[in-house]
């Protein structure tokens, strides 16, 4: 069925000090999109662009969400590191109250939590992780939204523990069989027409192809574009005015309610 309405997320404010990752163009990517996923320090981001990127999602009027990784400024956050479940939430946590703060201090909620790249990944096929990370959640707070994908573990817990998630749809990565995203630690540039085309797809038919050779049914809440992928703003532009064109309105999830 036809998607009237999809949540359209980046990630934003992966820079350090001088140093900016991808094409730095936050500010260009920021108006087209309807949430977003700030560095929280470990993998990327230290206080000043938190706070600038705050700032720039309360202008654009996009929701907030925190993007914690693993302690890797190093990798980018895209190489694991072998913790147990507890220190790894307990990461976790101290990355999203950091980015909790900068949010109270402009007046901004804090919408959701979504893991980042290698931490994100482990969390999919990890039980443990995941179910300690979702029962953390709910104690702090149950309205929180988490970002996963549907084919992972994190999706099935969250489901039987009812913690509030947000299911994503990948644009800028390929998908395998199992309907999985297939991880990589350098992405080329791709062309934004075809990218546009294969979220539009999605959204009308659910449906993907795969690097398996595949063709196969997709669910989703949000379709996610990395900042840091080459040509991040090309892929968001159009993949925002293909949606636009065919009457699918880009939206911010509904917050989440408690029963």
């Amino acid at each position: 069925m036809k998607k009237h309405s999809v949540d359209l997320n980046s990630d934003m404010g992966e820079g350090f000090g001088a140093w900016q990752i991808g094409d730095g163009v936050d500010e260009d990517i920021m108006p087209f999109i309807s949430s977003a996923n700030i560095a929280t320090g470990f993998h990327a981001g230290d206080p000043n662009i938190m706070a600038r990127t705050v700032q720039l999602a309360k202008q654009a009027g996009v929701g907030v969400g925190a993007h914690p990784g693993f302690r890797d400024l190093v990798g980018f956050g895209r190489r694991t590191i072998t913790e147990s479940p507890q220190a790894l939430v307990n990461d976790i946590i101290f990355q999203l109250g950091a980015l909790r703060e900068f949010a109270r201090l402009y007046n901004v909620s804090v919408q959701h939590v979504k893991p980042h790249g290698a931490l994100y990944m482990l969390a999919a096929r990890d039980e443990d992780l995941s179910r300690l990370l979702i029962e953390t959640l709910q104690r702090l707070d149950p309205t929180l939204l988490l970002y996963c994908m549907e084919a992972s573990v994190t999706y099935r817990i969250a489901r039987e523990l009812g913690q509030p998630v947000i299911r994503e749809f990948y644009a800028d990565r390929d998908y395998d069989r199992s309907g999985s995203i297939v991880f990589t630690r350098r992405v080329g540039r791709l062309d934004a027409d075809q990218v546009a085309a294969k979220v539009l797809r999605a959204c009308v038919e659910g449906r993907v192809a795969t690097v398996d050779g595949d063709d196969i049914a997709i669910d989703f809440d949000s379709v996610c574009i990395h900042s840091d992928t080459p040509g991040a703003l090309k892929l968001v532009e159009s993949t925002r005015a293909l949606l636009t064109r065919h009457d699918i309105r880009v939206a911010a999830p509904l917050p989440a309610r408690v029963h």
